[in-house]
């Protein structure tokens, strides 16, 4: 009798025989042959990977982005985080259309971004610390001040400061921090408050021809601290001249100066500077101070606005004093959230 063979299908994965191969395992071989049978996979997808280089260039070279018109270098910085968003559109688009070329372009603007941005992702919190300092732009249209005020209060701050005071509310605040600090001075619409003595308080000029901005000197446990408080003037975005933001550029130079010019080696700065890290105006502050959310931080920290933050343009910075944490805290009845920061003013013994 002639012998029949008999020939048991499998599947193209060399899954067992009588087995059938899971279905989203067949897609992805039939996706994966579709690119090895596909000679065009270099030559598709050439816009994609040229979004992907432009991209790469905003976010390597934002510093040379000319200010010249509406200040949209310093526009761009102000959100720049976020453009990391349109990596994961581009991905999606280049495997969408089996393009090698723009898959291996879209590692440029991820790489990029992770050596700007990949340190933030990180939990570098840690515990100690011997001062926890905390700041809010309160809001000048605040319908709770009293109730903003505690809140900021339970943080625990040993040094608190107010920005946008209303002259009428400040007597709310005074009344309602009280009791957990028991020195305080406000100049203009800014305030200091603290659990310990303050001294050589005055207003710091910002070039404003009003008071935003002031300086105390804290006697903490662990020696004088100088504590700047500042409010710079707000930036706007407008159609016909873009991101207007020149006189907050001037006062954020007047404030370096300021801060530069400081004879204590321990200085801290508490407030709503109206840029982030990366904006190129503020770098007469930020050349010379830490950022304790940079350096102690979990995550970007965004203060700004609170229903939805999408920048940290409130700041907790520090010279010569060592950030252990840095966290913000939960919404209140203004437009910012509050900001808090533990530090090691006695560094003596790091």
């Amino acid at each position: 009798m002639a012998q029949q063979a008999y020939v048991t299908e499998t599947d193209s994965g060399g899954s067992e025989p009588g087995r059938r191969e899971p279905r989203v395992r067949r897609l992805l071989g039939r996706y994966a042959a579709g690119w090895r049978g596909d000679r065009r996979i270099w030559r598709r997808g050439l816009l994609t990977a040229a979004v992907a280089v432009l991209l790469s260039g905003v976010l390597a070279a934002h510093a040379h982005i000319p200010n010249a018109v509406g200040n949209l270098g310093s526009l761009t910085e102000t959100f720049l985080p976020w453009l990391g968003l349109v990596i994961p559109v581009l991905l999606a688009v280049a495997l969408a259309r089996r393009s090698a070329t723009a898959l291996i372009a879209v590692l440029l603007p991820a790489v990029v971004w992770l050596n700007l941005f990949g340190g933030l992702l990180t939990d570098k919190t840690a515990a100690g610390g011997d001062l926890t300092v905390a700041t809010h732009n309160v809001n000048a249209d605040n319908a709770d001040p009293s109730g903003t005020a505690r809140a900021v209060a339970a943080s625990g701050a040993d040094v608190l400061a107010l920005e946008e005071l209303k002259a009428s509310a400040v007597p709310t605040y005074e009344k309602a921090l009280a009791e957990a600090y028991p020195h305080h001075a406000v100049v203009g619409t800014v305030g200091l408050w603290s659990k310990y003595p303050m001294s050589d308080v005055r207003a710091v000029d910002i070039r404003l021809g009003w008071k935003r901005a002031m300086r105390a000197t804290v006697a903490t446990p662990s020696g004088p601290l100088a504590v700047y408080v500042a409010h710079l003037p707000s930036v706007r975005v407008k159609l016909e001249a873009g991101f207007t933001a020149r006189q907050r550029d001037k006062s954020a130079d007047a404030l370096g100066e300021a801060v530069a010019a400081e004879p204590l080696e321990r200085v801290v700065l508490l407030g709503d500077l109206n840029g982030t890290m990366n904006d190129r105006a503020l770098n007469a502050i930020t050349s010379q101070m830490r950022s304790t959310q940079g350096a102690a931080g979990d995550g970007f920290g965004f203060s700004w606005p609170a229903s939805f933050p999408m920048a940290r343009i409130d700041q907790i910075l520090v010279r010569g004093v060592e950030p252990v944490t840095s966290w913000t805290l939960p919404q209140t009845g203004s437009d910012h959230l509050p900001l808090a920061a533990r530090v090691k003013v006695d560094t003596t013994g790091s």
